[in-house]
């Protein structure tokens, strides 16, 4: 059994909370699937500060005492992982911004590797594919195998045809994330990827000592010995293209 968290950004369950048990169905009709519907709204999530502790010392450092690990545990104990948000202003919602805030020390130590990532966006008019745009890059950066979300135009009154729209578009998102969901091999990185790993990891080896918590963790998972972050064939010329990208960090670090 696979185990799939949905997390919804807004407050009422509306059109939002709709297309996730939509999708929630979907899901559970193609086999046997967990799925819980998490409100952000019922979790108590401080807004960050800024203090970068997360960052240099350990996210167990944060001067914020409240429910971000939670919230963070249950991306852990997922296979699968949901960001749902109304389009409010052309971005996420505000509690959904503010947990990308406070993981945002993730994109240093990123770690929800070999699990799969959706983003449901739903609008009134226009501006949904570029949030969906930006969730997916999140969820990339976290580690997650990112599969293509779905925007869906929710403007009430609804008409039949538009509805019938909505259910496409939820039963193809679903039917590509459930593809991806049972997907036993890890995904090849693409050349975007790959340099950002090898880029990185060559400025964290030569910049950074134990004392950092970005060091530690790289040196913990054997990042510094790897072609990537888990094991997977990169085949001849991403093998070439990674040494070019560990130059290309080095000559970085020598210029800064």
């Amino acid at each position: 059994m696979k185990k799939v968290t949905a997390f919804i950004g807004n407050h009422q369950k509306h059109s939002t909370y709709k297309a996730v048990c939509e999708f929630e169905r979907n899901l559970k009709a193609y086999g046997n699937i967990e799925f819980e519907i998490v409100f952000l709204k019922d979790y108590q999530l401080e807004y960050c500060r800024g203090c970068k502790v997360c960052f240099e010392k350990g996210e167990e450092y944060c001067p914020l005492h409240d429910d971000r690990d939670i919230l963070m545990e249950k991306m852990i104990q997922s296979d699968g992982v949901i960001f749902a948000t109304p389009n409010y202003a052309f971005h996420v919602s505000a509690p959904m911004k503010n947990l990308l805030d406070r993981l945002a020390f993730t994109f240093h130590r990123p770690r929800f590797f070999g699990k799969t990532f959706t983003a449901i966006v739903n609008q009134g008019i226009f501006g949904g594919n570029a949030i969906v745009k930006y969730l997916s890059s999140m969820g990339g950066n976290f580690g997650f195998r990112v599969s293509k979300g779905c925007v869906l135009t929710t403007l009430e009154p609804r008409s039949e045809a538009a509805q019938n729209k909505i259910t496409r578009e939820i039963k193809k998102a679903s039917a590509r994330f459930y593809k991806d969901l049972m997907r036993a091999a890890p995904p090849v990185p693409s050349f975007f990827r790959l340099m950002t790993f090898r880029m990185s990891r060559t400025s964290i080896q030569l910049m950074l000592d134990d004392k950092s918590k970005d060091y530690r963790y790289y040196k913990e998972n054997g990042w510094f010995e790897s072609g990537y972050y888990y094991p997977v064939s990169l085949g001849l010329v991403k093998k070439m293209a990674g040494r070019i990208f560990d130059g290309m960090g080095k000559r970085m670090v020598k210029r800064s």
